[in-house]
């Protein structure tokens, strides 16, 4: 059980790199060079293809590996039993999770759609789908800042589960 415990930790830590190391490269790099110009737009779309199949899989890997997590902490005492800070800060984490999971649903079924729809309008309504692309890469890049918001709120959640935890934990003896 302790292995299981420890592995599901590793692997859930890991997934949260790649998420939020993600949105960082897409907010904090990729998209800066692209309103420079140094990153052509279809590069831009090519990097976030790219990235959509590490999002789906760090989001499924988040949400199995949590809820082992969560059911396996002596402070969940069942589903929707909001009795104490812990499961207050574990609601809140999962109602940013929530919302990080809808704007990845709304980016990949809306946004990039619309986005590759632009390059036929482009080839007979140039301005047209200039002003298009101007409102779609905003709309992108509130969705974006959003979900970095929802992540760092779930990590600010997580630290105060686990804050609780160690401050309910009878201390031990040193050896």
């Amino acid at each position: 059980m302790f292995w299981v415990l420890a592995i599901s930790y590793w692997i859930h830590l890991l997934a949260t790199i790649v998420w939020l190391g993600g949105i960082i490269v897409m907010i904090f790099i990729a998209w800066p060079a692209l309103q420079q110009g140094s990153l052509e737009t279809n590069q831009w779309l090519n990097l976030q293809r790219r990235f959509l199949p590490w999002i789906n899989a760090s989001l499924v890997i988040l949400l199995i590996t949590g809820f082992y997590q969560m059911t396996s902490d002596p402070n969940y005492t069942g589903f929707l039993s909001v009795d104490s800070t812990w499961a207050w800060a574990i609601l809140l984490k999962h109602i940013a999770y929530g919302a990080m999971v809808i704007i990845t649903l709304v980016v990949q079924v809306y946004l990039y759609p619309a986005m590759s729809r632009l390059s036929l309008l482009a080839e007979k309504h140039p301005d047209l789908a200039a002003a298009e692309r101007e409102k779609l890469q905003q709309q992108e890049i509130r969705l974006l800042r959003i979900n970095l918001v929802c992540a760092v709120t779930v990590l600010l959640f997580t630290a105060v589960a686990l804050s609780l935890i160690h401050i309910s934990e009878p201390t031990r003896p040193r050896r």
